[in-house]
C-alpha cells in the first residue's frame, strides 16, 4: 500500500529538530572539555585516546541496538523514537550535572561512559525519526537542520568555557589533594544539564510521530518477541546491507579516525604552537590554549551552522556524493596547515573550510544512503550507520597511543596532519559510491533475513 507522508513546514522541521540542539551541546562539550578536564586531573597526552573509548565503544553497542528496539515499538501515546529521546536525555542531563565534580581521573572517565550511553540513546533514534516523518524531496533539508543544529549547540558549548572562564574563579581539588578542575568549567556543564532535557521536551511535545497503517502495525506485531530479537536483527540487517553502505564504511574508517585524533590533540597542538607549553607546563598558558581551542572549535560549528542550508541546495544541484568530496578535501588541507600557524588569530582561517565539511559529515552522508533502506529498518540501518562511525573511533582509541608515542614522536602537531592526510584518504573513498534506490512502497516481511 502506498503512502504519501505530508509535507512539513520549515517551522515544523526546525520544531522537530531542536532536541538535536541539546545532544549535540552536550557532544560539543565532550569535543571541547573532556580532554582538558581529564588532563586537569593530571592525565597523560597518551592516556587520552583510551580515556575517550566510552564514546565509541556505547556507540558501537547501543546506537544499534536503539534503532533495532525503535524499529520494534509503537505506543499510541508515546510513540515509536520520542521515548528513547526522552530518557536519553534524562540521564545525559544528569551527568552533565555530575561531570565537573569528579574528584579522580577514573571518576570522570566513568561518568563518561554513562553519559556517551544517553547521549547515543537520544541521538540515534533522531536520524531515523528524520526519515519517519519527512517524504523524500524534504529528508536533504531534515538532515542538514540536524548540521545547523549541531553547530549551534557545538558553538555554544565551545564559546561557554571562554564565558565562564571570564567570571568564575577558583578550582577544584583531586582525591590526593593536587589542584583539580577549575570552577569555571562547571558553569558549562550546568548549562549544558539544562539544555539537554529542555530542548529534547520542546521537540517531542511539538511535533507528533506519524502512527503506522493497519498494515505496518500488523507486519509490526507479528515480529517474533524477545530479549534477543533485537540483537538478531541487527546481524540480519548487516547480511542484508545495501552495497552503498558498505562503501560508505571506508569513507567512515578514515573520516572519523581523523576526527578523534583532532578533538583528543586540538588544545595540545595550540598549547604548542601558539603558547608553547604543554599540558604539562604553564598552567595559565595552558588554560589559556584551552579556552582558544574552544574558541576555534565554536567558530569552525558558527560556520557549520552557516552553512549547513547552503549544503542542502548544493547536494540537489551537483549531488550529495560530490559535495561530500570537496568538503572533506577543504578539512584535510585545513588540518595540513593548522599546526602550523603561530598566530593565535589566523587558526580561524582554515577552519572555514573544517566547519563546512563538519555540517556536511553530520547530514550528507544520511541523504546518500536512506534512499536504499528500506523504511521498515530505518532505525536500525541508522544506528549500523553509526557503528561505522564508532568503529574507526575504537580503533583510534585502541591504537593511537601506540602511534602518537612511537611514530608520531609524541608530537600533537604530528597527531593533527596526521588526521588531515586520513580526511583526503576518506574523500578517496567517497568517489567509489554509488546509490542503490529502495521504493518506500516496498515492505520487509516479518521475519525476513532471519
Amino acid at each position: 500500500m502506498s503512502f504519501s507522508k505530508p509535507k512539513l513546514s520549515f517551522w515544523q522541521i526546525i520544531n522537530m529538530n531542536v532536541g538535536f540542539f541539546g545532544i549535540q551541546y552536550s557532544f560539543g562539550l565532550q569535543q571541547s572539555a573532556i580532554n582538558p578536564l581529564y588532563t586537569f586531573l593530571h592525565a597523560r597526552p597518551e592516556q587520552l585516546p583510551l580515556l575517550n573509548l566510552a564514546g565509541p565503544l556505547t556507540g558501537l553497542l547501543i546506537q544499534p541496538l536503539i534503532g533495532a528496539m525503535s524499529d520494534r515499538t509503537w505506543h499510541p501515546r508515546f510513540g515509536r523514537r520520542k521515548p528513547y529521546f526522552l530518557i536519553g536525555a534524562i540521564f545525559c542531563s544528569l551527568c552533565l550535572f555530575a561531570f565537573p565534580f569528579s574528584s579522580s581521573l577514573w571518576m570522570a572517565a566513568g561518568l563518561l561512559w554513562i553519559l556517551d550511553a544517553a547521549n547515543n540513546t537520544a541521538m540515534e533514534p533522531y536520524r531515523a525519526f528524520i526519515a519517519d516523518k519527512l517524504p523524500e524531496k524534504q529528508r536533504p533539508f531534515g538532515f542538514l537542520t540536524q548540521s545547523f543544529f549541531t553547530g549551534l549547540g557545538i558553538t555554544l558549548a565551545n564559546l561557554s568555557l571562554g564565558f565562564f572562564k571570564n567570571i568564575i574563579t577558583g578550582e577544584s581539588h583531586t582525591s590526593d589533594g593536587r589542584s583539580g578542575i577549575p570552577y569555571w568549567v562547571f558553569g558549562s556543564f550546568f548549562v549544558g544539564g539544562i539544555c539537554s532535557i529542555v530542548s529534547v521536551i520542546w521537540s517531542i511535545t511539538t511535533t507528533p510521530e506519524i502512527p503506522p497503517t493497519a498494515e505496518e502495525l500488523a507486519e509490526l506485531k507479528a515480529r517474533k518477541k524477545g530479549i534477543f530479537e533485537p540483537i538478531r536483527e541487527i546481524f540480519a540487517a548487516i547480511g542484508d546491507m545495501p552495497g552503498v553502505m558498505w562503501r560508505l564504511a571506508l569513507v567512515y574508517l578514515f573520516q572519523w579516525y581523523a576526527m578523534f585524533c583532532y578533538w583528543q590533540f586540538v588544545s595540545l597542538s595550540i598549547a604548542k604552537s601558539v603558547f608553547h607549553t604543554t599540558s604539562d607546563g604553564n598552567k595559565e598558558l595552558y588554560e589559556q590554549a584551552v579556552v582558544w581551542a574552544g574558541k576555534v572549535n565554536g567558530f569552525y560549528n558558527i560556520v557549520t551552522f552557516l552553512s549547513a542550508f547552503g549544503l542542502v541546495w548544493m547536494a540537489r544541484k551537483f549531488s550529495a556524493k560530490y559535495v561530500h568530496i570537496g568538503c572533506l578535501l577543504m578539512a584535510g588541507l585545513a588540518l595540513l596547515v593548522f599546526p602550523y600557524i603561530t598566530n593565535k588569530e589566523l587558526l580561524f582561517a582554515p577552519m572555514v573550510g573544517f566547519g563546512i565539511a563538519w555540517a556536511s559529515m553530520m547530514g550528507v552522508p544520511y541523504i546518500m544512503v536512506v534512499d536504499s533502506i528500506p523504511k521498515e529498518r530505518y532505525g536500525v540501518y541508522m544506528g549500523i550507520i553509526n557503528m561505522m562511525i564508532v568503529v574507526p573511533m575504537i580503533l583510534q582509541t585502541l591504537s593511537f597511543g601506540y602511534v602518537y608515542q612511537h611514530l608520531l614522536g609524541a608530537d600533537p602537531a604530528n597527531a593533527i596532519t596526521f588526521a588531515g592526510v586520513l580526511l583526503l584518504l576518506a574523500a578517496m573513498a567517497t568517489t567509489r559510491i554509488k546509490r542503490d534506490h529502495v521504493s518506500e512502497d516496498v515492505v520487509i516481511p516479518a521475519g525476513a533475513g532471519h
